[in-house]
């Protein structure tokens, strides 16, 4: 079992990512498929009036604040439109993929965060009214159930709250609970830099490999940005069973079979 994580960064070619799962399955992999949409919920919040707005936690997490307008705008997108692509172009591939967001069948379940503790001009705040969430519960059933009758499950990062509220949930972190829940052999999370760089700005730094023992030292030591939710989520499905994960170049030709053959950052 492949659990692919594939980000909605700009630049990431889903057109690639989506022949090269096809060719897998061809070959009797069996696959699933978690994507993003950040760089496009973006530009449509943008183009809807309600520009996207970045917070940084007190942790130093960067993420999206989700009022209940910016949650609908992200389903929208998600959900709606790019999961929907997705299993398109992988019905043409002749894969009998399946859309799904976390909210279908409660998929994903998790608390709602009564609210966000953030650090903005130096000073402490308290955001109020955000709809994200922390997953704590994954209905495995549900995917074993679509994959044993020959379906491939996509999947877009949203969950549902205990009093059944829609959440955003990171991407990262909700593929790696899928893989945990799954007992995925690999996780490989596909994104606009080659792996983990020593020099945010240096695509030749690559981190070629990283023991899970020293992967928070590696987290706090080099990931920045966006690439401090991917190694935690990496962390975390190790933490839970699965056996590598890998963070890899989202951009070339064959990018899942690239990252299968070692190529990107590898920790296990």
């Amino acid at each position: 079992m492949i659990v692919i994580k594939v980000g909605g960064g700009e630049g990431v070619d889903l057109e690639s990512v989506c022949v090269d799962v096809a060719e897998l399955i061809k070959q009797g992999q069996q696959v699933l498929l978690v994507h993003g949409g950040s760089h496009e919920t973006n530009q449509i919040s943008e183009t809807l009036g309600h520009p996207p707005r970045f917070v940084t936690s007190i942790s130093g997490h960067s993420s999206r604040y989700t009022d209940r307008e910016t949650l609908e705008i992200f389903v929208m997108v998600t959900a709606g439109k790019i999961n929907k692509l997705l299993v398109e172009r992988l019905q043409q591939l002749g894969v009998n993929a399946v859309g799904l967001s976390g909210i279908d069948g409660r998929l994903l379940e998790g608390r709602r965060k009564p609210s966000l503790r953030i650090v903005e001009d130096g000073k402490r705040k308290i955001l109020h009214g955000e709809y994200s969430g922390v997953i704590e519960k994954v209905n495995a059933g549900l995917l074993t159930t679509l994959m044993d009758a020959g379906y491939m499950p996509v999947i877009a990062p949203q969950a549902i709250s205990y009093e059944s509220e829609a959440l955003n949930v990171d991407g990262d972190r909700a593929a790696a609970a899928i893989a945990a829940a799954l007992n995925a052999e690999t996780l490989v999370i596909l994104t606009n830099v080659p792996g983990l760089l020593r020099e945010v700005e240096d695509e030749e730094s690559l981190i070629d490999e990283i023991p899970q023992a020293r992967a928070e030292e590696y987290l706090d030591r080099y990931a920045a940005g966006r690439m401090k939710r991917k190694v935690l989520g990496a962390t975390e499905a190790l933490k839970e069973g699965v056996g590598q994960v890998i963070l890899a170049d989202g951009r070339l030709e064959k990018p899942v079979s690239t990252a299968l053959e070692g190529h990107g950052t590898v920790i296990k």
